[in-house]
């Protein structure tokens, strides 16, 4: 194994842990796996990272659901939309080129980095206990963040656990499944578009997934027992220096 996927699989477990926590993971492999491999076109690095973001989200949602209970119909309804959703970003991710993609990501990440920063309660308090709300906001959640990590990815675990506090008044618990649950389908509607192109690095994505998933499965337990205050701290540190190198690798390399 090179150091390369030796240093892609120890990043892979902290986004795994992060993410299940307050979501993002993405935010810290997505820009890893971008600047080791700069030579890669951006749909086959994005599309071998979905691997692995798969395997990690599918621990930590097992986590969730045993605490959370999704009813069926909201359910299909979510993940059903998700799937399209993503499948036509990922569609649309492997006719641009990277000189468009990195930068656009970049400014995706400071946006994100800015938003959890200046929130500080996000997902760390009850924001409602009152669960009824109308199908489409939901479903509207679904399609554009959906597409969004089809198209780009990175941070649409956070957007998802924003949108559905924010939105639908979940409380981090709530908001936190159904956002396990919806990226579920979002990669796997990217990774059924990504493996029909040919666009995954299987050498490189079936270690990282290990990794991921035992960070998710992790991450996912010390969010239910304990809350996640330390790992925003985490999350962001570890932000700030992945912007740092990304944004070397596009501005300054």
């Amino acid at each position: 194994m090179s150091s390369t996927v030796i240093i892609l699989c120890c990043i892979a477990f902290v986004a795994g842990f992060v993410d299940a926590i307050v979501g993002g993971g993405g935010l810290i492999q997505t820009p890893a796996g971008i600047i080791l491999f700069p030579h890669e076109p951006i749909s086959r690095v994005i599309g071998s990272l979905k691997i692995p973001s798969f395997t990690g989200t599918f621990f930590a949602a097992r986590q969730y659901l045993k605490k959370v209970k999704i009813p069926l119909p909201r359910l299909l309804l979510f993940t059903s939309i998700a799937f399209v959703a993503a499948f036509t970003g990922s569609y649309c991710l492997t006719i641009v080129t990277n000189a468009f993609m990195k930068p656009v990501i970049f400014i995706i990440l400071v946006f994100i980095a800015s938003y959890t920063y200046t929130n500080k309660n996000l997902g760390l308090e009850i924001q409602s206990t009152h669960f009824k709300f109308k199908w489409y906001k939901g479903a509207l959640i679904c399609l554009v963040i959906g597409f969004y990590d089809g198209f780009i990815g990175p941070g649409a675990g956070s957007l998802l656990v924003l949108a559905f506090i924010s939105v639908l008044g979940f409380d981090f618990l709530q908001s936190n499944a159904h956002a396990k649950v919806v990226n579920l389908a979002t990669n796997m509607g990217s990774i059924l578009l990504f493996v029909l192109k040919g666009s995954i690095m299987w050498s490189l994505a079936l270690p990282m997934a290990i990794c991921n998933a035992l960070g998710g499965f992790l991450g996912s337990k010390m969010a239910i027992a304990k809350g996640n205050k330390f790992i925003r701290s985490f999350f962001l540190i570890v932000m700030i220096a992945t912007l740092c190198r990304l944004g070397y690798d596009v501005f300054l390399h």
